[in-house]
């Protein structure tokens, strides 16, 4: 007969073990959100309204990492007096006359496509 018999712990083992797999679906998901993150620059440039080209040449990304999520952040770097003239451009203004400047809807739609194929992607590469 064998017996076998172990003592201490296995948690350095297992947690190196946890430890890489964050690194490897961290990786994943930085690689996918890269590419994403200039995809969602390029369709909300193309998208915006253009008068002088500066508020669709001002958008920018970030992505976050964070322990147990990762985040991207599209936003836009042109601001005047303090007012952020993509926010104006989506949501509409009044002006200094007593008038109203209308909004137009052009960062949703620009951005849902790029939404929807990060989401496909990711799945995609967690699931192999």
């Amino acid at each position: 007969m064998i017996t076998v018999h172990d003592s201490g712990s296995f948690k350095k083992t297992e947690a190196f073990l946890k430890r890489i797999d964050r690194k490897r679906r961290s990786r994943i998901v930085d690689s996918v959100l890269e590419r994403y993150g200039i995809m969602g620059v390029d369709a909300l440039s193309n998208a915006t309204p253009i008068d002088t080209s500066e508020t669709a040449k001002s958008w920018k990304y970030k992505i976050t990492n964070e322990p147990h999520e990762t985040t991207i952040e599209w936003y836009n770097t042109n601001v005047v007096d303090g007012r952020p003239i993509a926010v104006l451009i989506q949501y509409g203004h009044a002006t200094g006359t007593g008038g109203y400047v209308q909004g137009r809807d052009y960062i949703n739609p620009a951005i849902q496509p790029i939404f929807d194929k990060i989401m496909d992607d990711i799945w995609k590469q967690v699931t192999r």
